[in-house]
């Protein structure tokens, strides 16, 4: 039975229930809210963080052996717990070399459950780097898991040679999970088209500003913004972060003409991207963006870096436009251009934003992510009780 069935969810990278905003902690947050629709009762069952930027083979050894002390301490309480409210499989949600679950398949092999990943990924470069000790517990954890649920398409081909898998058996793991909202608004209040001034239109950025590929995603808009700075356009920025004043140092050339609006709530984010005509943002190594889909799912289309997974999120020349990701030097010049050709056709925004609205509601929601989860994670509770 799938109705309440108990799930052990973790995720090494960032806990789902920390305050800080992040698209990584929104999507974990959203597999929570979909097993749950899917029937099952999730519950954190751990909160240790596994990730290691630096490559310091000490710090990983002694997150190693925290993470399998916690295992240890998980399985003799549930062990001495009553079997029906024993996990009865166990979610990890994105793993990596840099993040490797090491509680996962500990617990799950003690109490003989299944175990499950949703969005790993690995380089094969790594098997012998300073995250080798990463990467071997990665491979392990694949080799483990009953499914493997993508939500970056782009993933599967080093999936398939860093595990060492032979083709069919990790086609037969892997089952598409495209990333997805959990919550919609009431009816998409699309933009009714240029109001900045004379013919204005009126981009918006949605991310944290913070060091690394979030600045210099900021960094190739600001430079695609002065290659067509003659346009007629008004730009309006949502997020903070540590990077706050190199992000307005970038944009200053701009003057009135860039708003740095500072954070907003999910609620009011709603009526943001109702209010502006199209959605940009560079993605330099964006995973997906959480922010395309939701600015589609509020009648605001995109214009992207087509980097990481961000194709799976928006369709090109129907809910938004993608440009290029490589080479990455001259994505600035290939940005410019495209944000050049739609503010000369600002009548093509409107139709895709509605395109994208749409698209949202029947292929990206929580009742069609709860349906993917339930259809394959209910076979293997089925399996696991047969006689």
């Amino acid at each position: 039975m799938v109705r309440n069935a108990p799930v052990a969810f973790y995720a090494p990278m960032k806990p789902p229930d920390h305050p800080q905003p992040s698209g990584d902690r929104t999507m974990a947050r959203n597999l929570l809210a979909a097993l749950a629709a899917a029937g099952f009762a999730p519950q954190i069952a751990a909160r240790l963080r596994s990730h290691d930027k630096t490559g310091d083979q000490d710090a990983q050894g002694a997150m190693r052996d925290a993470a399998l002390r916690e295992a240890g301490q998980l399985v003799a309480r549930w062990t001495a717990t009553p079997a029906p409210d024993r996990p009865r499989l166990w979610f990890t949600y994105h793993l990596y070399d840099r993040a490797p679950d090491w509680i996962g398949p500990a617990v799950a092999a003690a109490l003989d459950i299944p175990y499950v990943v949703a969005e790993a990924s690995l380089a094969p470069s790594r098997a012998s780097g300073p995250w080798r000790m990463g990467h071997a517990a990665t491979v392990a954890a694949l080799r483990q898991a009953r499914t493997v649920f993508v939500l970056n398409e782009n993933d599967r081909p080093c999936l398939l040679e860093a595990a060492e898998l032979a083709e069919a058996d990790m086609a037969g793991k892997c089952r598409a999970l495209p990333p997805f909202l959990t919550r919609l608004p009431a009816q998409p209040r699309l933009a009714p088209g240029p109001q900045a001034g004379p013919g204005a239109v009126r981009l918006l950025a949605v991310a944290m500003l913070r060091r690394g590929d979030k600045l210099a995603s900021f960094h190739v808009l600001a430079d695609s913004l002065t290659r067509i700075a003659s346009q007629n356009w008004r730009l309006t920025i949502v997020g903070d972060g540590p990077a706050r004043d190199d992000v307005a140092a970038l944009f200053a050339q701009f003057g009135k003409r860039v708003i740095l609006a500072g954070l907003a709530s999910q609620e009011e984010l709603d009526g943001v991207y109702a209010a502006h005509d199209l959605l940009v943002w560079p993605a330099i190594n964006e995973a997906f963006g959480m922010a395309l889909l939701e600015a589609q799912a509020n009648g605001c289309p995109v214009l992207a870096g087509d980097a990481g997974g961000v194709s799976g999120v928006v369709r090109n020349h129907e809910t938004g436009w993608l440009v290029a990701g490589r080479p990455q030097t001259t994505l600035a010049g290939r940005f410019a251009a495209r944000l050049d050709d739609l503010l000369g056709q600002p009548e093509l925004l409107r139709p895709a934003g509605a395109a994208g609205a749409a698209f949202v509601r029947q292929q990206r929601s929580l009742t069609s992510a709860a349906a993917i989860l339930r259809d394959t994670l209910a076979p293997l509770l089925a399996e696991r009780d047969a006689p």
